[in-house]
């Protein structure tokens, strides 16, 4: 879905998704591709990156979301989990980063593994990035539902002491004023109501930009998701609690 995505709008209409296209996207969002092997690239935090010592106690983050976190077609060391982790900790941060991703997840499938994933963990994560909804809205799902699957993740996730930061998406216009009103109100709306941090559309950063999308037209490139980290960096940061 990203390809029609531009600078927080979307740039085609919806009414050009065909019905195979629809069909496409869902199963590319809900199923697991080969992973094709990767040249070698220096990673961020390599030492010819610059970073600094890493240092203060571990930082556990639990990245919980779809395929977008779960890495769809690259390398698990290339998913954006992966790739936040390292550059947390080039910046001196003793970041762990659990990757919680399953590709095709819609707000419910999420739900429902929630709380045994947080059960899990070795320890309490001191943050939680919540990163879900993309399958909803391709299903056309209703936004009220997508709104109280979140809602239930954050409650619980806030009774177990785990700061939150909430990923948003955004609807094309073409779903009908309703419906783009209510999904795109929904994000900003509950993380005003449980004081979560927030990013309104955190795929900003590639939308519209076929060079850092695959060839589904859907899902991030490794570089793309490079570029993905780097714009949402500063509000992981920001959203990590005070040592």
């Amino acid at each position: 879905m990203l390809e029609y995505m531009e600078q927080g709008k979307w740039a085609k209409p919806l009414g050009r998704w065909s019905i195979p296209l629809i069909a496409l996207a869902l199963a590319a969002c809900g199923s697991e591709a080969p992973v094709a092997e990767q040249p070698e690239r220096a990673e961020a935090g390599s030492p010819t990156n610059a970073e600094v010592p890493v240092m203060g106690p571990e930082r556990r983050i639990l990245a919980f979301g779809d395929s977008l976190f779960a890495g769809y077609n690259v390398a698990k060391e290339e998913s954006y989990p992966a790739q936040l982790e390292r550059a947390l900790r080039a910046q001196g941060i003793n970041a762990r980063v659990s990757n919680a991703g399953v590709s095709g997840d819609t707000s419910a499938a999420g739900l429902q593994r929630f709380q045994f994933t947080l059960d899990a963990q070795e320890g309490v994560p001191d943050l939680l990035i919540l990163e879900l909804g993309g399958n909803d809205l391709l299903r056309g799902l209703s936004p009220s539902e997508t709104r109280s699957n979140l809602e239930a993740m954050i409650k619980e996730a806030q009774s177990r002491g785990i700061k939150v930061l909430l990923m948003g998406m955004q609807s094309p216009p073409n779903m009908g004023a309703d419906f783009v009103e209510q999904f795109n109100g929904l994000y900003p709306a509950l993380a005003k109501q449980y004081g979560t941090a927030f990013i309104p559309f955190w795929v900003e950063a590639v939308a519209g930009k076929p060079e850092l999308i695959q060839d589904d037209r859907i899902h991030p490139t490794e570089e793309g998701i490079e570029v993905l980290v780097g714009d949402t960096m500063d509000g992981v940061v920001a959203a990590l609690p005070k040592e």
